[in-house]
């Protein structure tokens, strides 16, 4: 039996306008974020292992049950950074998604920060037991950050596709709810202490040339 008893965590607040992690916030998909949704795929240069945002929203444009689209924002800026979709099999207890982040915001911390985000909901308050993904074997980056957050490799099946003189191939990797409960103080060590923010793309006020502090 699945629930929607409210939890509160020291890294996922659950409010009204979404779920608020260390530094992104997860939230619906609104009309106005469609144009940069589109723009992130055709930036795209295909290190997303195959998500593509806009597809995925148009694909589904609704909440169903636990198979749900959200935007992924940044706390300091409430700049979108990317969109996460899950599909859930609730008879199971397991879950899939896929997350994308805009070429220009990697590298932040966003996409395990909404990662960490969508795996405390689902667990704690929904009450699966399972995450599944399947990610391109090339994609290093994915597979170190899925590695980084307690996934494990379940398998490489053979089945594999010949694009531009490479071989593509999926790897399969899985995190149980008790995984992820054993792993989650980790993950809150290597952050060190709350601090809602700051990607490398934040910076300071600019001072001009005729500031000074009063005396």
């Amino acid at each position: 039996m699945f629930t929607n008893a409210p939890v509160l965590t020291e890294t996922l607040r659950v409010k009204e306008d979404g779920w608020t992690g260390w530094k992104t916030r997860l939230r619906e998909v609104r009309e106005g974020d469609h144009r940069a949704l589109a723009a992130f795929d055709r930036n795209s240069d295909g290190q997303a292992g195959g998500y593509r945002h806009w597809a995925t929203h148009r694909g589904r444009p609704d909440d169903d049950g636990d198979d749900f689209h959200y935007a992924i924002e940044t706390l300091h800026s409430r700049t979108l950074v990317g969109s996460i979709w899950v599909q859930a099999d609730p008879a199971a207890g397991r879950f899939n998604y896929g997350l994308g982040i805009g070429t220009q915001h990697r590298r932040c911390g966003y996409a395990a920060d909404a990662t960490t985000i969508l795996l405390t909901f689902m667990f704690r308050q929904r009450g699966y037991h399972t995450c599944e993904v399947c990610i391109n074997g090339g994609n290093f980056a994915s597979l170190s950050l899925h590695g980084e957050l307690g996934f494990r490799e379940e398998g490489r099946p053979r089945d594999t596709e010949l694009l531009r003189g490479t071989v593509k191939y999926p790897v399969l990797m899985s995190i149980t709810a008790d995984r992820f409960a054993a792993h989650h103080p980790t993950l809150l060590a290597a952050r060190g202490p709350v601090r809602p923010s700051r990607g490398r793309h934040w910076q300071e006020r600019r001072r001009g040339r005729h500031w000074r502090t009063t005396p």
